[in-house]
């Protein structure tokens, strides 16, 4: 742990582009990039909680706390909230994760003490008022509503769950009609005083800023609200998984009368400290990461049997996900999984081609440095980083590193994982029988 109020440069690059890190008491940690070229500055609180830290009786508080902290502070109520930041044009949010959740503001350079004070304010000293509970209540309800309506959510939703079953990671991040409904103003209150810790929050900033204004205004904003007063040592997200798990069950249908049928087969993936995170990268770009793709080839291309079909890899501290999804006529369904089992087999025993690990590798650099042309991306990066990674990667150090990937290292993970237990998740005009011999 780094001593309180010690401040280092962990990277500097062109145009005067330079990231720091201090650490204040309480284990709070802010950090920053500084770019100078640009007008705008984005600004976000990474608290260190999300869905996967929730108790089946709090299962959706996280988010339902997300929600809450928009309604009033003991400075502002919700009116003022939103009225201040539009005035100067600002735009405010925040969104939660499995592992995380984040408040953010995005506004111009004048302008950061303002987006510091007012996001500080609601991350720190939110009054989490019963009529706010009860009004925000149906606010979420409806939310997971909307979800529910959606066919590719729920779809996602049910392959999460049926991999890790009851386990947190199975959980959606909304939390159920049941959860919230039954959830109370002291319940998420006390999860508030118990999550909200400097400890496990991360303050991360980019664009034309100055790092020590910045350290300024946030212990400020911490120590007003009385969270600098002792100090704690900073932690990651919490496992709550354990050892990682096996596929929980192989089927999950969630019948709906839709025109189309969405479906998930994948399994159990690696974790974001796995080293081979950067081969399986290039692994999932080849198998389903764009146009040129297997997947894409094979099941768009080739036969026309889906519009959108794509595979995707999401990371956990210990464990993670691996999937193909597709959405096709549901009379098409049998052919497009036949597909892709014979697709993931394929590469399972055989791996990739030379030529699709250069497009894989290119793809992921591309998007990597694509992604990172604005302060609000950019912000991102350092702040998920600090906060759940435990270390931060350069760029040219992450192209580097998927640079050294060789032929050898993705055959080696893809006979891994790809070998792992299958799990399918569907949503369409199906039963569980229809499916009955879909997952070997």
């Amino acid at each position: 742990m780094a001593a309180r109020g010690s401040t280092r440069t962990l990277a500097s690059g062109p145009d005067g582009v330079v990231v720091r890190r201090t650490v204040l008491p309480g284990g709070l940690r802010v950090i920053t990039e500084a770019m100078p070229t640009v007008r705008s500055v984005a600004f976000g609180v990474w608290v260190g909680v999300g869905s996967r830290d929730e108790t089946p009786s709090l299962a959706g508080s996280s988010h339902f706390l997300e929600h809450l902290l928009f309604k009033g502070t003991r400075r502002r109520d919700a009116l003022e909230i939103a009225a201040v930041m539009d005035a100067v044009g600002g735009e405010m949010n925040a969104f939660t994760a499995k592992e995380y959740t984040c408040y953010y503001a995005r506004v111009l350079d004048t302008d950061l003490p303002l987006a510091v004070d007012v996001v500080c304010d609601m991350v720190t000293s939110s009054v989490v008022a019963g009529r706010d509970v009860d009004a925000e209540r149906g606010v979420v309800l409806e939310e997971i509503a909307m979800h529910d309506d959606d066919p590719t959510d729920v779809v996602h939703d049910a392959f999460a769950g049926t991999v890790f079953g009851e386990s947190p990671l199975g959980r959606p991040v909304l939390g159920s009609v049941q959860s919230i409904s039954a959830i109370t103003r002291p319940a998420v209150a006390g999860y508030y005083r118990r999550r909200y810790r400097p400890a496990s929050m991360v303050v991360a900033a980019a664009g034309n800023l100055d790092h020590a204004k910045v350290v300024r205004a946030v212990r400020t904003a911490f120590a007003t609200a009385g969270l600098l007063d002792r100090d704690e040592t900073p932690q990651s997200v919490r496992s709550a998984t354990g050892a990682r798990p096996a596929v929980a069950v192989d089927l999950t249908v969630t019948r709906r009368p839709t025109e189309q049928a969405n479906l998930v087969l994948g399994t159990v993936g690696i974790s974001r400290r796995d080293e081979r995170r950067f081969a399986f990268g290039v692994l999932n770009n080849a198998l389903g990461g764009g146009m040129s793709s297997r997947l894409f080839q094979e099941v768009r291309e080739k036969r026309g049997l889906a519009y959108s079909v794509y595979s995707y890899a999401t990371q956990f501290a210990e464990t993670g996900l691996f999937g193909v999804y597709a959405g096709c006529q549901p009379g098409r369904v049998d052919e497009v999984l036949a597909i892709c089992r014979e697709q993931l087999d394929a590469v399972g025993t055989d791996g990739v081609t030379d030529e699709e690990i250069a497009r894989g590798k290119g793809q992921l650099k591309g998007s990597l440095v694509l992604g990172l042309e604005d302060t609000g991306s950019r912000m991102s990066r350092i702040g998920k980083s600090e906060l759940v990674d435990g270390e931060l990667l350069g760029v040219d150090e992450v192209i580097a590193r998927i640079d050294a990937v060789t032929p050898e290292d993705v055959r080696a993970v893809a006979a891994d994982v790809l070998r792992r237990p299958l799990a399918l998740a569907v949503t369409g005009p199906f039963d569980d029988h229809d499916f009955s011999a879909a997952v070997a």
